[in-house]
């Protein structure tokens, strides 16, 4: 075998796996960059709050301490859980509602047309202010929680969902008639598919909207949760305890961001490969 054969077939070999360090690398750098805001946020206020002696503002130190004591795991069933619970169920209840009839909507115009005043009407009210209507129609257990959730997440998704589906190209859908494939496989092959991007988009937005419709619901008539344990630790003047109970949601809004955004590229990798953002 000739040196230029041998160079060409070991440069065969090492090609993935430079281009493996490359990711690997590119990736190390962004993480860096992801953290030196952050770090240096937490630098300035952790020396701010030592400095200041200010009641409303206690020393970062003293939140750290209070924090590992309330949530590191002793408020985590009694709080945490439930919170979780409730959201959770809401979200669900939001996404299934929100691609159905939004899906429904987009594919038949009629339909469309006769429901949008009462859509534009619902979603225009904002959900905090039919907490009163909950608490008479399902009392002031989790399913009162769970409606305000559910009411306010569903339109980003319905939205989009509808949207998404009339984006579909005509073309597509009048070859797929020309074949005869049956209305539930172009449903389910084309229509769904090409719209799931917009609808995934809509669920981002409704997952940030839930946490704050979670926290608004259970700071009334609510006996447990984060959003009454902040609301409590605030009328007792226990202004340490707020704080963790308001960065304990700041931790859960971030974690739950990052595992929907990594859910979102797994299911969603063959569009960015499409729109040219695959890493290469």
């Amino acid at each position: 075998m000739t040196r230029t054969a041998i160079d060409a077939a070991a440069g065969g070999r090492t090609r993935p796996a430079s281009r493996a360090n490359r990711r690997v690398g590119r990736a190390l750098r962004l993480l860096g960059l992801s953290l030196v805001v952050p770090a240096v946020l937490l630098a300035g206020v952790w020396w701010w709050t030592g400095q200041a002696g200010n009641f409303y503002f206690p020393p970062a130190s003293e939140v750290a301490r209070y924090f590992a004591d309330l949530w590191l795991f002793d408020r985590v069933s009694g709080d945490v859980l439930p919170s979780l619970g409730r959201m959770f169920a809401g979200y669900a209840i939001a996404v299934v509602a929100g691609v159905v009839l939004g899906t429904a909507l987009g594919l038949f115009r009629p339909l469309r047309t006769a429901a949008d005043p009462v859509v534009q009407f619902l979603r225009a009210l904002p959900p905090p202010a039919l907490i009163p209507f909950a608490l008479l129609l399902f009392g002031a257990g989790d399913w009162s929680k769970v409606f305000i959730i559910a009411l306010g997440t569903v339109w980003p998704i319905l939205l989009n969902t509808i949207d998404g589906v009339r984006g579909v190209e005509a073309q597509q859908l009048e070859a797929a008639r020309s074949f005869q494939i049956p209305a539930w496989a172009r449903l389910t092959r084309i229509v769904l598919p090409a719209a799931t991007p917009r609808i995934f988009a809509g669920m981002r937005t409704s997952l940030s909207i839930a946490i704050i419709l979670m926290v608004v619901s259970e700071m009334v008539a609510s006996d447990n949760g984060i959003g009454y344990f902040v609301l409590e630790s605030q009328r007792s003047f226990a202004i340490p305890e707020m704080w963790t109970g308001i960065v304990l949601l700041g931790v859960l809004g971030f974690v739950l961001n990052w595992l929907f955004v990594v859910m979102e590229a797994r299911v969603l990798f063959w569009h960015r490969g499409l729109k040219g953002n695959s890493d290469a």
